[in-house]
């Protein structure tokens, strides 16, 4: 990531959906925690929201890291 960090977020982002999908919940949190914690274009909705990130709402960690992006008021 340290020579193309825009893209290395984007190919991280999208390996967390991917293992996601295929059931792999521990890695796609871990993998979302990354992602999460430098800049990149997810948002509390998005993850909320989009069903690309369906398998991911039933587990607790994703739950806190969604939560971690709501806006704070």
């Amino acid at each position: 990531m340290g020579k193309d960090s825009i893209n290395g977020l984007k190919m991280i982002r999208y390996s967390a959906m991917m293992v996601a999908w295929v059931g792999d919940k521990d890695l796609a949190c871990e993998q979302l925690a990354i992602v999460v914690h430098f800049w990149d274009d997810l948002s509390h909705g998005s993850l909320k929201l989009l069903t690309l990130w369906d398998p991911l709402p039933s587990d607790p960690r994703s739950e806190q890291i969604v939560a971690s992006l709501a806006l704070k008021l």
